[in-house]
Parts: C-alpha cells; sequence; structure tokens
C-alpha cells in the first residue's frame, strides 16, 4: 500500500526521542526538508545517552554525546535542543515524564509533535523494541493530552491545545511519509555527526549511508514520485 503525503500545513514541531541518535536513524533528512522550507523544528532528548558507549563512563560519555547530538540538530538546520536528564537505559514511563515532556510541549507550543516507535517491534515486524524506546513514545502520546488539559500539571505552564498531529518515526504502522530526495545527504551528515557513538557501535548500523540509503529507497518505493523518503506513522490528535 502506498504512503500518503505528510502534513505541510504548520510552522513548528517539538521532536522528542529517548537517545541522542534516535532522531538520526532515518528521520533526521525529513527534519531537514522542513527546515529547509522554514518550519521551526526544535529537539527534546529524554535522555543524555550516557550508557549508550560500553567503553566510556557515564560522566564521560554524556557530555559527549550531547555535543554530537547538537551537531547533529545543526546538520539538519536545528537550532533548539534539550535535555532532561532521566536515566539513559532506565526511563520508567510515568507521570513524572508525561509532566516533564508536557511542561516542553507547552513552553514550546508545537503542531507537531515527533517521536520514534514506541511499538513493541519495527517495520516489518521484526526485531524487538527498546523499553526506553516505548516508556518515552508512550509518554509522548500521552503528554500531548495532559498539555491541553489545564487541571493537569497547573504548575509546568499555560495549557496548550495547539498539538494537531504526532509523528512516529520508524514504526511497524507507517501510514505517511516525505519526500526527502533533496535532503538524504543532510539526513545522512546528521548522523554522522555520532562519530564516537558510531565508532563504538561498529557494524551495519555504524556506516550511515549504507544503513540510510535502503530505508530511504523503500519508503520512496511507496511514496507516489519519490525516489527517497521518510515514512512515519501519523496519530491525528
Amino acid at each position: 500500500m502506498d504512503y500518503e503525503p505528510m502534513p505541510e500545513d504548520w510552522t513548528r514541531a517539538l521532536a522528542v526521542v529517548a537517545h541522542p541518535d534516535d532522531l538520526e536513524y532515518g528521520g533526521a533528512a525529513a527534519v531537514a526538508r522542513w527546515t529547509a522550507s522554514g518550519k521551526d523544528v526544535r529537539y527534546l532528548l529524554v535522555t543524555r545517552g550516557e550508557a549508550g558507549i560500553d567503553t566510556l563512563p557515564p560522566a564521560e560519555c554524556g557530555p559527549l554525546r550531547e555535543a554530537e547530538q547538537r551537531a547533529a540538530a545543526a546538520a539538519v538546520g536545528v537550532e533548539v535542543v534539550e535535555f532532561l536528564d532521566h536515566p539513559d537505559g532506565l526511563i520508567t514511563y510515568g507521570v513524572p515524564l508525561r509532566r516533564d515532556i508536557a511542561a516542553a510541549i507547552r513552553r514550546h507550543r508545537p503542531e507537531l509533535v515527533v517521536t520514534g516507535n514506541f511499538r513493541e517491534t519495527w517495520p516489518g515486524d521484526v526485531g524487538m523494541n527498546m523499553a526506553d524506546h516505548m516508556a518515552t513514545g508512550r509518554a509522548v502520546v500521552d503528554a500531548v493530552r495532559d498539555a491541553a488539559n489545564r487541571w493537569l500539571f497547573t504548575d509546568a505552564g499555560e495549557p496548550w491545545s495547539g498539538v494537531r498531529w504526532v509523528a512516529v518515526a520508524a514504526s511497524p504502522r507507517n501510514s505517511h511519509a516525505v519526500d526527502v530526495g533533496a535532503h538524504f545527504d543532510r539526513g545522512v551528515a546528521s548522523l554522522a555527526a555520532h562519530r564516537a557513538y558510531l565508532d563504538a557501535l561498529g557494524g551495519d548500523m555504524a556506516d550511515p549511508e549504507g544503513f540510510l540509503r535502503p530505508m530511504a529507497e523503500a519508503d520512496g518505493a511507496r511514496l507516489p514520485g519519490a525516489t527517497l523518503a521518510t515514512a512515519f506513522e501519523l496519530i491525528t490528535v
């Protein structure tokens, strides 16, 4: 089944994911297209990725991965990058996480909220997702509702009911896509900015071009008129 084009009648987006590198594994090229067209996209990271490199203790790894994430964001035109400092690898779905994300939504007032896959598996219903991704994505969807309810988290800013969609990257329920043919290289550069992480990771996922292109080609084959695309599950609020 073909993908539908992602809506583009919006001006501000907030992307909320668990770790540095989560947005870059597929979503960054879409962000590059959006910022190139004048849209305001901002990033919120639930952790600093401090437990993500086996050879580096968290006190060293966290600041390094934060710096790499800021460079990755800059590569696709994102200037605002914030971190919540929840523990990498131990993110817990619950009211504290929902509150933190709802406060950010109220502060940034997006029309589109982007997050990562929170389903149990990846596209093609293969592989098992990890707890941090599932907890974060679920909390994002709930925090969108929370942010609109003036009686919840009354100390966390004025209510914001302007979110129109939640776009879930790399979901097994992908339904929409963005043509990224003119912006794919910037998406690759964004992932490549995570140099220390990729060097420690090794394997196929450590090759930005080699990993991202087949996915973009597969998504492009399902979006009429596109060659390279980034797909999302689109949830209408």
